[in-house]
């Protein structure tokens, strides 16, 4: 399936294996579909060199430099503010993260988590960069220290690969935070799922693959990569009852207007 309409792999971890092995392949097929851009996402601080490269090697590519919270306390520099803020200053670097809390796993303990997750939250306030969350399980400590964290000074956000309930989505949506949407959306049983993105402003709703995981419908269960974020977009389509063209550049304009520095890189 092509898209219409150029659009954003918002979220994808080009530095996987079974990505990275083919990755000329994986970046020429999602140019195919349609994806023009796609942000290739960190979950180690050590490893941020890798993702530089990527992006140095492959025009249409950005990263993030951060911690995923299953790092928080494996990763020296969970909490090191200073070293975040060096391997986020890169000019491809367009945000924070994926940072957040993941109950569900525990691979870090909830408070390392936690701290880690606020000390990022500050170098993104400090870059003027969005912070990319990982919330699973966690809803409720999850709102808590996003309007908290945003009460000491605002920061822009999006809650990435959502698949929380919907006083989460809601409460993030009030401090004006965007909400992205992975090939969750198209399985059969995500019903309250599809339900909770029909209430999403459209003008805060992101797509993305989280590729190498969570295939969308008909790949369920294979290797997911950016050619398919257009598979979520079309689910994401028939929830707003819009032309698959209008959310395509909808979804694009929003990607753009929160990862603003993708927009200034010449």
């Amino acid at each position: 399936m092509q898209a219409p309409f150029p659009i954003i792999d918002s979220h994808a971890h080009l530095d996987y294996p079974k990505i990275i092995e083919q990755l000329d392949e994986v970046i020429k097929r999602a140019g195919d579909a349609g994806v023009e851009k796609i942000i290739s996402i960190s979950v180690k601080l050590s490893k941020s060199s890798d993702l530089q490269s990527i992006a140095e090697e492959y025009q249409n590519v950005f990263f993030s430099a951060g911690i995923h919270p299953h790092e928080a306390s494996s990763e020296l520099d969970a909490c090191n503010s200073e070293a975040i803020i060096k391997a986020a200053t890169h000019p491809k670097c367009v945000a924070i993260g994926e940072a957040g809390l993941d109950y569900f796993y525990d691979h870090s303990p909830r408070q390392a988590q936690q701290d880690s997750f606020r000390v990022q939250i500050e170098a993104a306030r400090n870059l003027n960069l969005p912070i990319i969350i990982h919330s699973r399980d966690a809803d409720e400590d999850m709102a808590n220290i996003i309007e908290e964290e945003y009460l000491k000074a605002p920061f822009k956000a999006v809650l990435h690969c959502f698949s929380s309930g919907e006083a989460l989505a809601m409460r993030a949506i009030d401090i004006g935070f965007f909400i992205s949407f992975s090939g969750i959306l198209t399985y059969p049983r995500s019903t309250e799922l599809r339900e909770i993105a029909s209430k999403i402003p459209s003008d805060r709703i992101l797509v993305e693959t989280d590729a190498p995981f969570l295939a969308p419908a008909p790949f369920r269960g294979k290797t997911n990569e950016p050619a398919y974020t257009v598979y979520t977009l079309k689910t994401l389509s028939d929830i707003l009852s819009k032309p698959l063209d209008e959310t395509a550049k909808l979804t694009y304009k929003n990607t753009l207007r929160l990862f603003s520095k993708i927009g200034e890189y010449k």
